[in-house]
């Protein structure tokens, strides 16, 4: 069965990337959560999709330019509505932390590509080590050197390569990555690329679905996972086409 990863949480009932979109992914029965991570001036792994805190935030600049005890003074609710004010930008440890008490898995995106952190791939899996949650932790990324560096540090903890473009057999340019999943973009994939990626042992996630008739055919078809801003839509649909089946 189809899995449903609400993505950045359920960010679209929810601020984005926060505690309070995550509890409602879990709340609803998602599968998993896909999240982006940044680096802090003190090198703190913090999740926030942008590499500024202007859109998500009461304040602007560079998530670089932040220490981790500055970033947490930061409102990362009230963007979004009066009710989720004083939301603050989660650690990812913070978020493996929570994690010891449900069974999600989390995908987690580097965002490592228009500006660069020393060390990132390995501050990241050190992180992971040290939760345990190896085997519930998938990394993507539109950088693949990222994942590339990835799969040399650790390729016990998959790696998937995110593109937005349509890609030749992108399962066998995927492999020389040592990457075993593939996250495309929604309106670029059709059905029988996804058919003939997973008939070759990978699992397809596309990002982001948020069309019900698309949710639908996507899970009729056995597609491997969707990322949803709206995770509860899936599920429900998902759970209609299994009672019928």
């Amino acid at each position: 069965m189809t899995e449903i990863f609400a993505h950045r949480g359920s960010s679209g009932t929810f601020p984005e990337n926060t505690f309070a979109a995550f509890k409602e992914a879990e709340k609803v029965g998602s599968d998993g959560i896909e999240i982006d991570v940044h680096l802090t001036r003190d090198d703190e792994i913090v999740i926030i999709h942008d590499k500024t805190v202007d859109r998500t935030t009461n304040s602007t600049g560079l998530v670089r330019e932040y220490t981790l005890a500055e970033i947490k003074k930061l409102d990362a609710g009230s963007w979004f509505s009066v009710e989720n004010k004083g939301e603050k930008i989660p650690t990812l440890k913070e978020l493996l932390d929570w994690m010891q008490g449900n069974s999600i898995t989390l995908n987690i995106e580097l965002k490592n590509v228009t500006i660069q952190y020393p060390d990132f791939e390995k501050r990241i899996i050190n992180e992971i080590e040290e939760s345990g949650l190896e085997d519930r932790i998938i990394i993507s990324s539109f950088n693949h050197y990222a994942l590339k560096r990835v799969n040399e540090l650790n390729p016990k903890i998959e790696s998937a390569i995110l593109y937005a473009q349509q890609l030749f057999e992108p399962w066998n340019y995927a492999k020389k990555l040592g990457a075993r999943g593939l996250h495309p973009h929604d309106p670029k994939t059709d059905l029988e690329t996804i058919n003939i990626a997973q008939q070759n042992g990978f699992p397809v996630r596309i990002y982001t679905v948020n069309n019900e008739e698309r949710m639908k055919e996507l899970i009729d078809r056995g597609c491997s996972a969707i990322i949803s801003d709206y995770p509860e839509k899936a599920l429900r649909i998902k759970e209609t086409l299994r009672v019928k089946n």
